[in-house]
């Protein structure tokens, strides 16, 4: 567990991933996150990243973790990407949705907004298994009216040069292209934020 940039009374965001998001396989200081945190400071934002994924974990796992991350970061963000190893044990996705959903209601009850990150199975589990994966976010997303981008790996999953030999992780040289796209669904959050702000 990371934490970057600590500015005092600074909002927390919290980064709440797998493998993905951990940075498994980079040297430390690639990662998206750490690059989010240098993003939002180079925008102008006094928000402090705290990057709390855990290589293999699973939304069961992250739910069963999250109210101790919440009581102990009490963030006013919190950025979920859990789900890619649910699909991986070939995990019904209805138990993905049911643990999005409770992380989703857990974060809002801590006073949190949620930043749903979305993924997608590669073709070989198969199309119905795919498409019902896949469904999953954009269907939370909906029921629980939080943001949602849609894909983390938008725009690269099909370059295999951007991932380390597994070809399932990330590269270094992708991690700035995940931020682009984290970017993209978290911006017009702290856009918002200031808006509130100002009439205040």
């Amino acid at each position: 567990m990371f934490l970057f940039g600590a500015v005092a009374r600074a909002d927390t965001i919290l980064v709440w991933g797998d493998s993905l998001s951990a940075g498994y396989g980079l040297e430390r200081g690639q990662e998206w996150p750490t690059l989010l945190q240098t993003r939002l400071q180079a925008e102008g934002f006094r928000h402090v990243v705290v990057n709390a994924s855990v290589s293999g974990e699973t939304s069961s796992g992250g739910l069963t973790r999250l109210p101790a991350a919440l009581a102990e970061h009490a963030p006013t963000l919190v950025i979920l990407e859990l789900g890619a190893n649910d699909g991986l044990r070939g995990l019904k996705p209805q138990l993905l949705a049911d643990n999005l959903a409770a992380m989703i209601d857990a974060a809002d009850a801590a006073g949190a907004r949620v930043l749903l990150i979305g993924m997608r199975m590669p073709p070989n589990y198969g199309p119905a298994y795919t498409q019902r994966f896949a469904e999953v976010f954009a269907n939370v997303a909906a029921e629980k009216k939080v943001p949602l981008v849609p894909f983390l790996m938008d725009g690269f999953a099909d370059r295999p040069e951007l991932f380390l030999p597994d070809g399932i992780h990330p590269a270094a040289e992708a991690q700035p292209r995940i931020v682009d796209t984290v970017w993209a669904g978290l911006r017009p959050l702290l856009a918002a934020k200031e808006t509130k702000a100002a009439r205040k």
